[in-house]
């Protein structure tokens, strides 16, 4: 069945559309915001939804900051939210870990948003920051002396991505005991212009590679995050709705949690995209086609305002 442009819909269609949620979860770079820019129209949409009764929660594969600075980045940007209200994957890798009842320490290819999420639950760390290599890559490789109390590799955004990082995340997994966590697999974040913006799955994909080993994902499309959020909040999937940018994430999540789901055009997925899927057999196995897209969050807005 092909997507819907949400403007389509009658006005008794939407009216029941609105009234089948009691929940939202939403993306949030892309949708209601490019990294450092607000998106036109989308806090005023999310202060809607509220203001009709139904429960936001903002669920961001994000990993490069804390749940209480994203709570400062809503507020910033005009959204109201609460720490409760956010899931984002730094923090999912600490209740990972914390559910294994991790007890060593974590070597980190990421930022410090996991590594404030990790000391939060009393776990320590190593590898943030720069890893300045010395001399040739051979001696590195010779040299290399592993850290026993590693207990596990923690993959996220790690802008001083580097050789001697990987070389020291493929080793430690070359010990089947020792977990694999990757934070999320989207090999790119919506950018500010017309530049490719590589995204975590970059770096995951390339550890997996070299260690011949698969990451545990805990972040969107994957069961760790559902599961999660769909005991914390309590969720009845049928009157949930999705809304992301990412067809082969956030509409993805939807789709495996029986969600209903809405795209939109402000980040990664593009025009050409929607018409791209609605020209394709409605049945192809693997489709991952929305139940309805907009070309912004603020579409739901105006649709609400003329009902």
């Amino acid at each position: 069945m092909a997507t819907r442009h949400i403007t389509t819909l009658s006005k008794e269609e939407f009216k029941n559309f609105i009234e089948s949620i009691d929940v939202i979860l939403s993306d949030c770079d892309g949708v209601l915001w490019r990294e450092t820019e607000v998106i036109q129209n989308s806090p005023e949409t999310v202060n809607k939804f509220k203001q009709l009764g139904k429960q936001f929660f903002y669920i961001t594969n994000n990993n490069t900051k804390t749940r209480s600075e994203f709570v400062a980045k809503c507020e910033h940007l005009k959204y109201n939210a609460t720490m409760e209200e956010i899931v984002c994957t730094s923090f999912l890798a600490a209740v990972y870990l914390k559910e294994k009842k991790f007890d060593k320490k974590a070597y980190v290819i990421g930022s410090e948003g996991i590594l404030k999420e990790l000391e939060a639950e009393g776990i320590k760390h190593c590898g943030i920051g720069p890893d300045i290599m010395d001399g040739d890559e051979l001696e590195l490789v010779k040299n290399f002396k592993r850290d026993p109390e590693i207990g596990a590799v923690v993959v996220g955004f790690d802008k001083y991505f580097s050789f001697p990082k990987l070389v020291k995340a493929a080793t430690y997994l070359q010990d089947p005991s020792i977990h694999f966590v990757g934070t999320n697999c989207d090999t790119e974040r919506p950018s500010p212009n017309n530049n490719t913006f590589p995204g975590t799955g970059c770096f995951v994909r390339t550890i997996e590679a070299a260690s011949n080993r698969s990451a545990v994902m805990v972040g969107k499309p994957e069961s760790f995050l559902s599961e999660y959020i769909i005991k914390k909040y309590g969720l009845n999937p049928e009157r949930t709705l999705m809304i992301g940018d990412n067809c082969t994430t956030d509409i993805l999540l939807g789709k495996r949690c029986g969600f209903k789901t809405l795209l939109v055009l402000t980040g990664i997925t593009s025009q050409s995209d929607v018409d791209a899927m609605n020209a394709s057999t409605a049945d192809s196995k693997g489709s991952i086609i929305p139940d309805y897209y907009a070309d912004e969050l603020g579409d739901v807005l105006k649709m609400i305002a003329s009902s």
